[in-house]
């Protein structure tokens, strides 16, 4: 079997001594050491160095896998990923164009850093190996890799939606990011809405031949496009989340007595529409008053990119709402809502995932959301919790067990909360194994194979142009 090469834009280094690995860690790595893989990108460190320098690469066996990492001078660090695929890219394939602030600079500085990536996997690279890169910040790096030689194929998954040409078409380089996106020769979506979406403006820009089913041709290549919706480990979390409590939360479960108990979890970020959510939470406590009291919501979201003013704005704001609900309908024996801007191990989530009654996800766009995913498969199967799910994630089209909603319409909401804390037994039983059914079926090992598997069916670049030649002899 051809070497499988991921390169991400931080690579996650197995460390005992922290919390265990995400979604995308996991799934990754079973796949790499299949194949003695190697993963590449940036470490997360910055360099003094500057200029036309290049720091050397640091490489590290660990299991079966090379781990190989470069770290980014200041100024390519602020370009490449703090302006362009933060203030760009990430507000804008999140609906929020608004937010957008484009300076030709990051532009300049993001294909920059992408080039310099490129250059340094280049000597790493083997004949035979299948290449998956992955998500916004490396866009145009199949386009790096073709300008410096590189044949192998290469396939690509983005992990946050992608946006409509009606949003897309206002990034001043829509055009030249879709003409680097069709260097790939498989790029993967989390739903067919963004695959279309993709396609749609493809269709707009450039003539576009549909070659066969989810394969096309735009400026001068042929690629596939294919929906694989990223999922977990549903037995790991499950047994993360069984086994005894820590003394903290078994505290928390006796404060809570017979108190129900709502929970959210994300990173601080305005498209997770929290200041939406605790406005849906204060209109439960005001619609539905035999609640008040008997329920408390806990939302946990560390801080994330805490140097960009926007994520400043919103923690100031969602401090405010906090306090503003809780003098509101707290009491000297009840605080309703709690906010907590700290990181919590990840083993220790999946516990307090099991001990609430409702979990409240709502984002207002969502590539995915591994978290609802999470949060079902933590359950206990003789007494679930209940889902609230947003209809903008790409969940939503998978667990459909639990209760959809629109997170701007803070009434739709809070019926939702009321009827996920008042649900009986038998109903969130057969929600609960509807969700299960579909996460075993479709859990990170069947997304990482069936993408590789379909990458690997497919001609690398080379042999498409010598068939293509062969075509137009006479």
């Amino acid at each position: 079997m051809s070497r499988l090469v991921v390169v991400s834009n931080r690579i996650a280094i197995p460390n005992k001594s922290k919390s265990s690995a995400g979604g995308l860690a996991v799934g990754i790595m079973d796949a790499l050491k299949n194949t003695s893989g190697l993963w590449f990108g940036w470490s997360g460190e910055i360099s003094e160095i500057s200029g036309e320098e290049e720091e050397e690469l640091d490489i590290v066996e660990k299991d079966g896998i090379t781990y190989a990492t470069v770290p980014l001078n200041q100024n390519d660090y602020d370009l490449y990923y703090c302006q362009f695929s933060n203030a760009v890219i990430w507000p804008a394939f999140h609906y929020r164009i608004d937010l957008v602030d484009f300076q030709r600079e990051a532009w300049e500085g993001y294909c920059r850093v992408n080039d310099l990536l490129a250059r340094q996997l280049q000597p790493l690279i083997k004949p035979d190996d299948i290449l998956w890169i992955h998500d916004y910040h490396l866009l145009p790096f199949a386009a790096a890799l073709r300008k410096i030689g590189v044949t192998n194929r290469i396939g690509f998954f983005l992990h946050i939606p992608f946006p409509t040409p009606e949003v897309f078409n206002a990034l001043p380089t829509h055009k030249e990011l879709l003409e680097m996106m069709c260097e790939y020769d498989l790029l993967g979506f989390q739903t067919e809405t963004d695959r279309n979406a993709f396609v749609e403006n493809l269709d707009q820009l450039t003539p576009l031949e549909d070659v066969a089913p989810n394969t096309h041709r735009a400026f001068g290549h042929t690629f596939k496009t294919e929906v694989y919706p990223i999922s977990i480990a549903p037995d790991s979390i499950k047994q993360m989340a069984e086994g005894p409590l820590p003394p903290k939360i078994d505290m928390m479960k006796r404060e809570l007595s017979n108190a129900k108990n709502i929970i959210s979890c994300e990173r601080l970020d305005y498209t997770k529409g929290l200041p939406e959510r605790f406005l849906a939470f204060e209109a439960l406590l005001e619609h539905y008053p035999q609640h008040r009291g008997k329920v408390r919501y806990s939302q946990i979201a560390p801080t994330s990119r805490g140097d960009v003013q926007a994520y400043q704005d919103l923690r100031h704001q969602l401090e405010m709402e906090v306090g503003r609900i809780n003098g509101k309908y707290g009491s000297l024996n009840s605080t309703p809502l709690y906010y907590l801007n700290q990181h919590f191990d990840r083993r220790l989530l999946m516990k307090i995932f099991r001990l609430t009654d409702v979990g409240l996800v709502t984002p207002l766009r969502d590539g995915m959301n591994l978290v609802a995913k999470e949060y079902i498969a933590a359950q206990d199967p003789e007494d679930p919790g209940v889902l609230v799910l947003s209809r903008f994630t790409g969940a939503a089209n998978e667990m459909t067990g639990a209760l959809i909603v629109n997170p701007y319409d803070r009434d739709e909401v809070a019926a939702a909360l009321d009827q996920a804390l008042t649900m009986g037994r038998e109903e969130r039983i057969s929600r609960y194994n509807e969700m299960m059914k579909i996460l075993r079926e479709n859990d990170i090992a069947h997304w990482g194979e069936t993408y590789l598997k379909d990458l690997r069916a497919l001609p690398e670049r080379g042999s498409e142009k010598s068939s293509t030649a062969k075509a137009a002899t006479p």
